[in-house]
């Protein structure tokens, strides 16, 4: 076996399909470093448990990882165009204001019709511990038509980076992901050294949040596979993974940030409408109430 073959672990039932990332030697034993295909997940293992997988697997996943790409990119794309766009809430109905305001809102609808109105979703910075999956990762949001600053740190280097980062881009959103994963057999959920880097995403909003303390300023999404979700949510981000410890989808750092960009910034986003815009979905993906990024503007120029 060598790098870039695709594995799985027998010991586990083939529960999971793994790409060799890298090879080390361990008590004069070669060991594996695993990532896993499609999922934010890290594991490494001896020669002895793993299974090569057969083209034929390899072309059922890829099959399987675009039909779910494919299928959340235009559910999302037709809720923009049913009005999650700059879409705001009902005014509120005080006396002797109700017609004036159904007049403005009636008017702003006519402008909107006429297509007079344009907008500016939120920007987002996305550090990613995976050079490949960032790459998966901008060419999405190109297809939501997203602007995303991307960057490769490894997730221990991230928190010392971060800040410098942030400064340069000026993002609305940070994402900050990688791999992740539990040490096999734990019993304490909350004990930071049983997951391979967890700890790692703590830190990074910990740096994050010392210079932007404001959620609905700048909003942080952190964690990937099994990540210790209420160590993170405590240490400042808006939205974490995985509440049930589950494998996310290496999209699902996207699908989140992308709700927030899109929807306008007189809303609080429902939690389980950001939860609903994911692959993994509850048992992967959970947070804080956060207002939206997206900007509109009037009137749109003749210019352009």
């Amino acid at each position: 076996m060598k790098i870039g073959d695709i594995v799985v672990r027998k010991s586990y039932g083939g529960d999971i399909t793994f790409k060799i990332k890298d090879v080390v030697i361990r008590d004069n034993k070669e060991v594996f470093l695993l990532k896993g295909i499609n999922l934010r997940i890290e594991a490494d293992s001896t020669s002895d448990d793993l299974q090569l997988v057969s083209e034929d697997v390899i072309y059922e996943i890829d099959r399987v990882f675009n039909k779910k790409v494919n299928e959340s990119i235009k559910k999302i794309l037709i809720n923009r165009v049913k009005g999650t766009r700059g879409d705001k809430s009902e005014a509120i109905d005080f006396k002797g204001k109700i017609k004036e305001l159904q007049s403005k809102k009636e008017k702003y609808k006519d402008y909107k019709n006429k297509n007079m109105t344009f907008g500016r979703p939120g920007k987002i910075l996305h550090v990613d511990g995976d050079a490949e999956y960032l790459e998966v990762c901008l060419k999405t949001y190109k297809q939501l038509s997203l602007d995303a600053v991307g960057r490769v740190i490894s997730e221990k280097d991230q928190a010392n980076e971060i800040l410098n980062l942030v400064k340069e881009v000026k993002p609305d959103i940070v994402v900050i992901t990688g791999h992740d994963g539990m040490v096999k057999g734990i019993n304490d959920y909350m004990n930071l050294d049983n997951y391979r880097n967890s700890k790692y995403f703590v830190d990074t909003v910990i740096a994050l949040r010392s210079y932007n303390s404001n959620y609905d300023d700048l909003v942080i999404f952190a964690g990937a596979c099994q990540s210790c979700y209420e160590a993170i949510l405590d240490a400042g981000a808006n939205f974490a993974s995985a509440p049930n410890r589950v494998l996310i989808h290496c999209l699902d750092p996207v699908l989140v940030s992308e709700k927030i960009a899109y929807t306008n910034i007189e809303t609080v986003v429902a939690i389980e409408d950001v939860i609903e815009n994911t692959i993994t979905g509850l048992a992967g993906i959970g947070g804080l109430q956060t207002r939206g990024k997206y900007r509109e503007g009037f009137p749109k120029s003749k210019y352009i």
